[in-house]
């Protein structure tokens, strides 16, 4: 069972540094008080984002706000070996020793200038990873209040359970959306809601605003109507879609605009018609429910 409550959508800060914004110390400060004037007090980070180089920018960022570190819930993921001049790698891979976990999460906070990450999770999974070793860091994190809760990401249903035998899986951050609805059809959803995992969705407005090809338009076209209806943004409406699944699955929002974070906690409050919910998915489909 998560000890961790979490907002009910995440600030994603993936794309806050080098990677894409390159947000100064300043515009990242007055993100993280926009996220918070707006109920969003979740930030989901990876140790890989923009090269290993996001945690600490956000860390800078979290010192000059003054914010109270009891009101921010902060989740991180370590694993991923990129190749980049932060790191000597050779070759993209994965790497999930006890040792390396334990000195990955306190680089990580380090980094974010936090004595402990809400949530800890594993970020792809390994043919080679040894879930007793897994088992025995996250123990140790635990024990030693590093970490509160543990989980994964991208994890399949029979991966999850391999670690889920050794030790507690609170989360498991998968892709979802209307666009891309495989886990709710492959057991995923299922599954995690059988064990009391919680998911979290990334890339949760899928292709639609990314992507030209017949489905995004039949969804596109769709979600005109339905913007008329309800008086809301497209982006609104997926969430809520989302939202409205019984797995309960936390959206994590990349957005830096303005006007979009002030407008995500509309979909907490919008309840979508189930023939509008069951069009939406039939749209992306292109036929109809069996």
């Amino acid at each position: 069972m998560s000890k961790s409550t979490l907002s009910p959508i995440i600030a994603g800060v993936m794309n806050w540094g080098i990677w894409d914004k390159k947000l100064n110390t300043k515009e990242m400060d007055n993100i993280i008080h926009l996220c918070l004037e707006n109920k969003i007090s979740t930030f989901d980070h990876a140790d890989i984002y923009g090269d290993y180089t996001t945690e600490a920018d956000f860390g800078k960022a979290l010192v000059s706000s003054t914010i109270d570190r009891s009101k921010i819930q902060l989740i991180s993921k370590c694993g991923i070996q990129m190749v980049t001049k932060n790191r000597n790698n050779s070759i993209k891979h994965y790497e999930y020793s006890k040792d390396y976990i334990i000195w990955s999460v306190e680089n990580s906070l380090k980094n974010l200038a936090t004595d402990y990450l809400d949530v800890l999770l594993l970020h792809r999974p390994s043919p080679l990873m040894q879930a007793d070793e897994i088992a025995e860091a996250v123990t140790k994190l635990k024990s030693d209040g590093k970490i509160i809760d543990f989980g994964l990401s991208n994890f399949t249903t029979s991966q999850t359970e391999l670690i889920r035998q050794k030790t507690e899986v609170s989360f498991n951050q998968i892709q979802f959306s209307a666009s891309h609805h495989e886990a709710m059809l492959d057991g995923s959803l299922d599954y995690m809601q059988t064990h009391d995992i919680r998911p979290m969705s990334w890339n949760p407005l899928g292709s639609v605003f990314r992507e030209d090809n017949e489905q995004t338009r039949r969804m596109k076209k769709l979600l005109a109507q339905l913007v008329s209806k309800y008086g809301v943004g497209s982006d609104t409406i997926l969430l809520s879609w989302i939202l409205q699944h019984p797995a309960q699955v936390i959206p994590i929002a990349g957005t830096v605009n303005v006007a979009r974070i002030q407008a995500l906690m509309k979909a907490t409050e919008l309840p979508l018609e189930k023939e509008d919910w069951f069009a939406i998915w039939t749209e992306s489909m292109g036929k109809n429910v069996p």
